[in-house]
Formats: structure tokens, C-alpha cells, sequence
């Protein structure tokens, strides 16, 4: 029979065995690999999904490890479908399963701490560290609580910006709305994830109250005066919605003073608005990990435009929402172009070749005012030394007129397989 002083004895050996096997970890992993570079990643969505996999083109031999705190991610692209009931969540789920066994990329599913510029190395919560001879970071966003909006507030009035458990709490509010009830938007200031995302809601719940619960109404309480792909929106909510959708810009009712998340009221500079369903976004900056690895000045990260390398703190890259890349928008295609390009960048530079000189990007975005209505905007970009610009002739938006219908269509059917194609091309 053991006794309380050998159960102690066996308790103190497993705990110091435990936590030799964690520093065993750690210390292999601190150390680079001989005659090898490694690349970090941090984050798992499109930028640093993409950077890894077309990192792996470009170089057979370099180490590459992707970190993220998430064994599944959920897209922001279509998540709008799947708050309108039109695809259930799972038709937006994605994880790294094939960059580990197609691609020959370590993935590690950790929460890190920290970026450290000083030493090369990534701190993870867990305490291991991971050196590198190049870090790309794609931390994406976090939000900026005020106006009575604090943390916790999303599970009352869900921002549903970061996709996944709020998408299913607000389809789910949706869906438990009164026929006649008021859905209200609170939509965010620029920059912001996804600039036409918020219009796109608008328009799938729209569709939704229509069919389900028409005798409802939509109010927009933007917080500026003008939106992506505006005017196609507006001729579109009239041509499908008529008069269910009220958009209120900033200077005409629209900018909030106070929200009250919990009872779903919204205080303007003209009145008090009542919602049943609150879709309050938030104002939003890079995310806690870029401020804590000193990789912001102001809200976001300035880089580089030709390598995308911090300003801040050498070797390390930043791609995606948290990165300062305008005129590119926050969205799923830049992030995940910008993480080719660095991707092929990085592979010249750990082989001593110049990196290419300018760098061509892109942006191409789908939304959706209904499933069989389409719109889209395209761009391509050029990356200089101090400055990314828009190249004149390329790219473009949706036509504003369409007679017969049959462009919307189109859209709508090309939306479904950009997405199938996207999520092919980064994550499988």
C-alpha cells in the first residue's frame, strides 16, 4: 500500500519528468535546425496558411512552422450565408491538416505570447520557445470597446466579425426573432475586416426576412458617410428589398453615442433606437499579439511594402488585416496573396537572390444581396519601396445596370466558386 510520503515522492518525479519533456520541446525547438533556415508562421487563416504552403514551393529544404491556438477556423468569406441559413457552419470550416501532410509543414496548435524581435524567437503560452531565421506574422484584428460595448458584450449583441461561435449565436437570434421585430447593424469606422462584409449581412438577412418574417425592418447605423461597392448595394436592397432596409449614414443619424448591449439599445445623436436583434460591430485595430511584440505604431502594423517586414522589429513579416498595406483592403484574397508574395520574397532572400522589384498584388471580392444576386470588385496592386498603389486599367466593379438580370446570376454562381477555389488554393 503507498503512503502519503511515497505518493508525494512519485508526484514530485512525474511533475519534474513533465517538465523535462516540456523543456526538451522547448530546447529543440529553440535551436535552429543545422545548415537550415526556419520560418515561423503565426496565425492559420488565409495570409499564413497560404504563406506556408507557397513558401513550400519555392523552397524544399527550409523548415516551416505554422502556429495557431485553433485545431479549426472558420472564414469570414460566406459566413454571411450561414448567419441567413443558407449553409450551415461546417460549409466554412477549414483547418492545416494538408499543409502537415501534403506539404511537409510543422503545425503546432499553441496560443503565443509573444513575437521577440530581440532574440528571434516565438513565446508561446506554454512557455516553449521556437527560434527562426524569418517570422511572418498574420495576427489579424481585435476590437476597440467603447461607447458602453465592453468585452462580453458580443454574447448579447455579436459583432460576428471573427467567424464561428458568434456566427451560430447570431444566426441563432436571427431566427428567434419576432416577425416585426427590428434587426439593427451598427456598422464599424474604416479600416475594418472586410469592408464589404458588413453589406453583404445586410442584404442575406434581408433575403432571410423577407422569406421568414416579412413584416420586419433593418436599420444600418453607419459611422461613415459612405461604403464598399456602395451604389451596387443601394440599387440592389431597393430592386430585391424595397423599403425594408433604412441606411443611416454618420452625418444623417447614424453615429452612435452609447449602446446598451445587454438590453440591445443604441443611443444616436438624434435618438434612441431600439433593436430585437443588435449586430453591433466594433471599431477595430491589429490584433493583442501584434502590440505585444512592439510590431504596431497607432492601430496597426507598418511594413515594408516590397517584403512586407516590419518597420518595427527586423526578420519579422506581417501579412493580412493587422498589417498597414492600403490600398489594399482588409480582406481574405489580400491576406492571402500578400502571404504568396512574402513566401516567394523570403525564399530569395535566405538564397541570397534579390527580392523581385516591384511585387504585384491582388484583391478580388465577391458579396452576395441574395442567393442569386451577385456583385464583385477586383484590383491589382503594385508594391514599391514606400508605397503600394492601385495599377490604372486593372480590375474593376460589378456594372451598375443589368437589364436582364443575368450578370447578378452569374456573380452569384461565380461567388460559390471563388470560394471553392480560395479555400482550395490556400488550404488544401
Amino acid at each position: 500500500m503507498i503512503n502519503r510520503r511515497s505518493f508525494n515522492k512519485l508526484l514530485l518525479g512525474a511533475t519534474a519528468l513533465s517538465f523535462a519533456a516540456c523543456n526538451s520541446l522547448a530546447t529543440t525547438l529553440l535551436e535552429l535546425p543545422k545548415g537550415k533556415h526556419r520560418v515561423v508562421i503565426v496565425g492559420g487563416g488565409f495570409g499564413g496558411a497560404a504563406a506556408a504552403k507557397y513558401l513550400r514551393k519555392y523552397d524544399q529544404d527550409v523548415e516551416i512552422v505554422i502556429i495557431d491556438a485553433k485545431k479549426e477556423y472558420h472564414t469570414c468569406p460566406f459566413s454571411n450565408a450561414v448567419i441567413a441559413g443558407m449553409e450551415n457552419i461546417d460549409f466554412i470550416k477549414q483547418d492545416l491538416t494538408a499543409l502537415a501532410t501534403k506539404h511537409n509543414v510543422k503545425v503546432i496548435y499553441e496560443k503565443v505570447k509573444k513575437v521577440d524581435g530581440a532574440t528571434n524567437s516565438v513565446i508561446l503560452e506554454n512557455g516553449s520557445v521556437i527560434s527562426y531565421t524569418k517570422a511572418i506574422v498574420s495576427p489579424g484584428i481585435d476590437f476597440k470597446y467603447e461607447k458602453g460595448y465592453i468585452e462580453g458584450s458580443e454574447l448579447h449583441s455579436p459583432h460576428a466579425v471573427i467567424a464561428g461561435e458568434q456566427t451560430i449565436l447570431l444566426q441563432k437570434q436571427l431566427e428567434d426573432m419576432k416577425d416585426g421585430g427590428t434587426f439593427v447593424m451598427v456598422a464599424p469606422k474604416d479600416p475594418f475586416r472586410c469592408p464589404p462584409g458588413p453589406y453583404e449581412r445586410i442584404s442575406l438577412v434581408a433575403h432571410y426576412l423577407k422569406n421568414n418574417k416579412p413584416n420586419s425592418k433593418i436599420i444600418v447605423l453607419d459611422q461613415k458617410d459612405k461604403f464598399s461597392k456602395q451604389g451596387l448595394f443601394t440599387n440592389g436592397w431597393k430592386e430585391l428589398y424595397g423599403d425594408l432596409i433604412e441606411w443611416r449614414a454618420a452625418d444623417f443619424g447614424g453615429k452612435v453615442v452609447s449602446v446598451d448591449p445587454v438590453k440591445r439599445v443604441v443611443e444616436t445623436e438624434d435618438e434612441e433606437v431600439v433593436a430585437d436583434v443588435l449586430n453591433y460591430i466594433p471599431n477595430q485595430k491589429a490584433a493583442k499579439l501584434a502590440f505585444d511584440s512592439g510590431l504596431t505604431d497607432g492601430d496597426w502594423c507598418p511594413i515594408h511594402p516590397k517584403t512586407f517586414e516590419s518597420k518595427l522589429v527586423k526578420n519579422v513579416h506581417v501579412i493580412g488585416d493587422a498589417s498597414v498595406a492600403a490600398p489594399m483592403p482588409k480582406s481574405a484574397f489580400s491576406a492571402s496573396t500578400q502571404g504568396k508574395v512574402v513566401a516567394l520574397q523570403i525564399s530569395r532572400i535566405l538564397k541570397d537572390i534579390a527580392p523581385i522589384n516591384p511585387p504585384k498584388l491582388a484583391n478580388t471580392c465577391y458579396s452576395l444581396l441574395s442567393p442569386n444576386y451577385g456583385i464583385s470588385i477586383a484590383a491589382v496592386y503594385e508594391a514599391h519601396d514606400d508605397k503600394i498603389i492601385s495599377i490604372d486599367g486593372a480590375g474593376g466593379v460589378s456594372p451598375e445596370v443589368d437589364l436582364d438580370g443575368h450578370i447578378r446570376l452569374l456573380e452569384s454562381k461565380y461567388a460559390y466558386a471563388w470560394y471553392a477555389a480560395q479555400t482550395e488554393d490556400v488550404f488544401k
